[in-house]
Protein backbone atom coordinates (compact mmCIF):
# COMPACT_ATOMS: atom_id res chain seq x y z
CA UNK A 1 0.00 0.00 0.00
CA UNK A 2 1.32 3.42 -0.94
CA UNK A 3 1.75 5.69 2.08
CA UNK A 4 -0.19 8.93 1.83
CA UNK A 5 2.03 11.98 2.03
CA UNK A 6 0.74 15.49 2.58
CA UNK A 7 1.50 17.51 -0.53
CA UNK A 8 2.55 21.13 -0.06
CA UNK A 9 2.90 23.48 -3.01
CA UNK A 10 5.15 26.52 -2.59
CA UNK A 11 4.10 29.06 -5.20
CA UNK A 12 6.92 30.03 -7.53
CA UNK A 13 6.32 33.35 -9.25
CA UNK A 14 9.96 34.39 -9.25
CA UNK A 15 9.75 36.63 -6.18
CA UNK A 16 9.85 34.44 -3.08
CA UNK A 17 12.58 33.13 -0.82
CA UNK A 18 11.66 29.70 -2.12
CA UNK A 19 14.66 27.63 -1.08
CA UNK A 20 14.51 28.74 2.56
CA UNK A 21 10.77 28.19 2.75
CA UNK A 22 10.81 24.72 1.20
CA UNK A 23 13.82 23.64 3.27
CA UNK A 24 12.18 24.80 6.50
CA UNK A 25 8.98 22.90 5.64
CA UNK A 26 10.95 19.73 4.96
CA UNK A 27 12.83 20.19 8.24
CA UNK A 28 9.66 20.26 10.35
CA UNK A 29 7.82 17.61 8.33
CA UNK A 30 10.26 15.29 6.53
CA UNK A 31 7.48 12.89 5.52
CA UNK A 32 5.62 15.53 3.54
CA UNK A 33 6.03 16.16 -0.17
CA UNK A 34 7.11 19.77 -0.74
CA UNK A 35 7.26 21.08 -4.29
CA UNK A 36 8.19 24.54 -5.54
CA UNK A 37 6.00 25.10 -8.56
CA UNK A 38 4.41 27.55 -10.96
CA UNK A 39 2.20 24.82 -12.44
CA UNK A 40 -1.49 25.41 -11.77
CA UNK A 41 -2.26 21.68 -11.80
CA UNK A 42 0.37 20.97 -9.13
CA UNK A 43 -1.18 23.67 -6.98
CA UNK A 44 -4.72 22.38 -7.47
CA UNK A 45 -3.63 18.85 -6.48
CA UNK A 46 -1.72 19.99 -3.38
CA UNK A 47 -3.22 19.57 0.10
CA UNK A 48 -1.78 22.87 1.34
CA UNK A 49 -0.33 25.98 -0.27
CA UNK A 50 2.42 28.36 0.83
CA UNK A 51 2.39 31.81 -0.81
CA UNK A 52 5.76 33.48 -0.06
CA UNK A 53 6.98 36.83 -1.29
CA UNK A 54 10.06 39.04 -1.39
CA UNK A 55 10.49 42.17 -3.47
CA UNK A 56 8.52 45.11 -4.85
CA UNK A 57 4.73 44.82 -4.84
CA UNK A 58 4.35 45.98 -8.44
CA UNK A 59 6.61 43.22 -9.75
CA UNK A 60 5.04 40.63 -7.46
CA UNK A 61 1.48 41.42 -8.54
CA UNK A 62 2.49 41.53 -12.21
CA UNK A 63 3.93 38.01 -11.96
CA UNK A 64 1.02 36.76 -9.86
CA UNK A 65 -1.45 37.89 -12.50
CA UNK A 66 0.68 36.74 -15.44
CA UNK A 67 0.70 33.21 -13.99
CA UNK A 68 -2.97 33.49 -12.96
CA UNK A 69 -2.02 32.87 -9.37
CA UNK A 70 -4.61 35.46 -8.37
CA UNK A 71 -7.34 33.06 -9.51
CA UNK A 72 -5.51 30.05 -8.06
CA UNK A 73 -5.13 31.59 -4.59
CA UNK A 74 -8.72 32.86 -4.46
CA UNK A 75 -9.97 29.38 -5.29
CA UNK A 76 -7.51 27.64 -2.96
CA UNK A 77 -8.62 29.46 0.20
CA UNK A 78 -12.12 28.07 -0.28
CA UNK A 79 -10.78 24.50 -0.28
CA UNK A 80 -7.51 24.05 1.63
CA UNK A 81 -5.09 25.65 4.13
CA UNK A 82 -3.03 28.53 2.72
CA UNK A 83 -0.06 30.23 4.42
CA UNK A 84 1.05 33.63 3.11
CA UNK A 85 4.40 35.17 4.04
CA UNK A 86 5.64 38.80 3.90
CA UNK A 87 4.70 40.23 0.48
CA UNK A 88 2.42 37.22 0.15
CA UNK A 89 0.46 38.67 3.08
CA UNK A 90 0.49 42.20 1.64
CA UNK A 91 -0.84 40.91 -1.68
CA UNK A 92 -4.04 39.77 0.08
CA UNK A 93 -5.22 43.33 0.69
CA UNK A 94 -7.05 45.53 -1.79
CA UNK A 95 -4.33 48.13 -2.34
CA UNK A 96 -0.70 48.96 -1.56
CA UNK A 97 0.94 52.41 -1.57
CA UNK A 98 4.15 50.87 -2.89
CA UNK A 99 5.30 51.79 -6.44
CA UNK A 100 2.80 54.69 -6.61
CA UNK A 101 -0.10 52.37 -5.88
CA UNK A 102 -0.72 48.73 -6.75
CA UNK A 103 -3.99 46.81 -6.65
CA UNK A 104 -3.89 43.63 -4.56
CA UNK A 105 -6.06 40.52 -4.49
CA UNK A 106 -8.74 41.98 -2.24
CA UNK A 107 -9.05 38.83 -0.13
CA UNK A 108 -8.59 40.72 3.13
CA UNK A 109 -10.14 44.05 4.22
CA UNK A 110 -7.50 46.76 4.48
CA UNK A 111 -4.59 48.32 2.64
CA UNK A 112 -0.80 48.43 2.77
CA UNK A 113 1.04 51.66 3.62
CA UNK A 114 4.61 52.92 3.98
CA UNK A 115 5.90 53.02 7.56
CA UNK A 116 6.90 56.67 7.14
CA UNK A 117 10.05 58.78 7.00
CA UNK A 118 9.77 60.12 10.56
CA UNK A 119 9.29 56.86 12.43
CA UNK A 120 10.45 57.05 16.07
CA UNK A 121 10.54 54.74 19.07
CA UNK A 122 9.03 55.45 22.50
CA UNK A 123 12.09 57.56 23.42
CA UNK A 124 11.82 59.70 20.30
CA UNK A 125 14.80 58.10 18.59
CA UNK A 126 14.59 57.74 14.83
CA UNK A 127 13.88 54.24 13.54
CA UNK A 128 15.29 52.97 10.27
CA UNK A 129 13.07 51.82 7.45
CA UNK A 130 12.93 49.06 6.36
CA UNK A 131 12.00 47.37 9.60
CA UNK A 132 14.66 44.68 9.55
CA UNK A 133 15.50 42.17 12.27
CA UNK A 134 13.90 40.47 15.25
CA UNK A 135 10.80 41.83 16.96
CA UNK A 136 8.12 40.61 19.35
CA UNK A 137 4.78 39.43 18.02
CA UNK A 138 1.83 39.69 20.37
CA UNK A 139 -0.79 37.03 19.78
CA UNK A 140 -3.97 39.11 19.73
CA UNK A 141 -6.21 36.27 18.62
CA UNK A 142 -6.41 32.53 19.17
CA UNK A 143 -5.36 30.39 16.23
CA UNK A 144 -4.08 26.81 15.76
CA UNK A 145 -0.84 28.14 14.22
CA UNK A 146 0.08 29.77 17.54
CA UNK A 147 -0.08 26.44 19.38
CA UNK A 148 3.04 25.89 21.48
CA UNK A 149 4.46 29.36 20.70
CA UNK A 150 4.93 31.61 23.74
CA UNK A 151 3.23 34.98 23.86
CA UNK A 152 5.45 37.82 22.58
CA UNK A 153 7.90 35.45 20.90
CA UNK A 154 10.35 37.10 18.52
CA UNK A 155 10.16 36.64 14.76
CA UNK A 156 12.28 37.97 11.90
CA UNK A 157 10.98 40.89 9.80
CA UNK A 158 12.16 42.62 6.61
CA UNK A 159 9.68 45.18 5.25
CA UNK A 160 9.11 48.87 4.56
CA UNK A 161 5.34 48.63 4.22
CA UNK A 162 2.72 47.33 6.63
CA UNK A 163 -0.99 46.58 6.71
CA UNK A 164 -3.38 49.34 7.80
CA UNK A 165 -7.14 49.85 8.22
CA UNK A 166 -7.50 46.12 8.81
CA UNK A 167 -10.68 44.69 10.31
CA UNK A 168 -9.77 43.85 13.95
CA UNK A 169 -11.69 40.59 13.58
CA UNK A 170 -9.03 39.15 11.25
CA UNK A 171 -5.94 40.32 13.19
CA UNK A 172 -4.37 37.49 15.19
CA UNK A 173 -0.95 39.02 15.84
CA UNK A 174 0.47 42.51 16.25
CA UNK A 175 3.92 44.06 16.38
CA UNK A 176 5.23 47.51 17.28
CA UNK A 177 7.86 49.39 15.30
CA UNK A 178 7.21 53.05 15.94
CA UNK A 179 3.55 52.23 15.34
CA UNK A 180 1.56 49.10 16.04
CA UNK A 181 0.76 47.11 12.92
CA UNK A 182 -0.82 43.73 12.09
CA UNK A 183 1.89 41.06 12.09
CA UNK A 184 -0.53 38.23 11.32
CA UNK A 185 -4.07 37.98 9.96
CA UNK A 186 -6.31 34.98 9.50
CA UNK A 187 -9.52 33.87 7.86
CA UNK A 188 -11.14 30.56 6.91
CA UNK A 189 -8.32 28.30 5.61
CA UNK A 190 -5.96 31.28 5.62
CA UNK A 191 -3.10 32.45 7.83
CA UNK A 192 -0.82 35.29 6.73
CA UNK A 193 2.32 36.58 8.45
CA UNK A 194 4.29 39.76 7.79
CA UNK A 195 7.32 38.12 9.38
CA UNK A 196 9.37 35.26 7.93
CA UNK A 197 8.73 32.03 9.87
CA UNK A 198 11.36 30.23 7.77
CA UNK A 199 13.99 32.63 9.19
CA UNK A 200 12.64 32.73 12.74
CA UNK A 201 14.33 29.70 14.29
CA UNK A 202 12.38 27.82 16.98
CA UNK A 203 9.18 29.90 16.98
CA UNK A 204 9.07 30.10 13.20
CA UNK A 205 9.65 26.39 12.72
CA UNK A 206 6.92 25.63 15.26
CA UNK A 207 4.51 27.84 13.31
CA UNK A 208 5.36 25.95 10.10
CA UNK A 209 4.87 22.63 11.88
CA UNK A 210 1.51 23.85 13.12
CA UNK A 211 0.58 24.76 9.55
CA UNK A 212 1.45 21.25 8.38
CA UNK A 213 -0.84 19.82 11.07
CA UNK A 214 -3.66 22.35 10.54
CA UNK A 215 -6.72 21.05 8.68
CA UNK A 216 -7.98 24.48 7.79
CA UNK A 217 -11.00 26.60 8.65
CA UNK A 218 -11.04 28.43 11.98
Amino acid sequence: MTEFRTRIAVLDYGMGNLHSVSKALQTVAPKTSVIVTSNARDIEEADKIVFPGVGAMRDCMAQIRALRFDTVVKKAVTEKPVLCICVGMQALFSHSEENDGVAGLGLMPGRVRFFGHDLCDADGLRLKVPHMGWNEVHQSGDHPLWHGIEQDSRFYFVHSYCAADVDPEVIVGTCRYGVEFPAAVAGPNLFAAQFHPEKSHTAGLRLLKNFIEWNGQR
